[in-house]
């Protein structure tokens, strides 16, 4: 029931921006926190930014100043606003969804693939 499907990923010059979107349906969106991960080849999967229900936020260190997330609960969706892009930055950038004020249950997204290279 419940489906989480990202979109905006793809191959860019380092300096670069790029906004991925996480659109989620068969939740209440308002009701849930939200999450960026991302995994790199041969590396674990790591928290990139935070969101809670009521628009918290926390961000990895090595991506703060340069990352924003944000959410529109009317559009029931969430960005990632990803600026002067490293190539470091490289990977499969997933989405998450924790129901319940982040007391429910977890889904992930599919992923979308963000390559940085010159």
């Amino acid at each position: 029931q419940v489906q989480l499907v990202e979109s905006g990923g793809g191959l860019v010059q380092p300096g670069g921006s790029l906004k991925l979107s996480c659109t989620a349906s068969g939740i209440i969106f308002s009701d849930a926190n939200m999450a960026w991960y991302r995994q790199a080849p041969g590396k674990e999967r790591e928290l990139v930014a935070h969101i809670s229900s009521r628009g918290a936020t926390s961000y990895l260190d090595s991506v703060k100043a340069r990352f924003t997330i944000s959410r529109d609960n009317a559009k029931n969706t969430m960005y990632l606003q990803m600026n002067s892009l490293k190539p470091e930055d490289t990977g499969v950038y997933y989405c998450k969804a924790i129901k319940n004020f982040g007391r429910g249950p977890e889904y992930w997204g599919q992923g979308t693939q963000v390559t940085v290279s010159s």
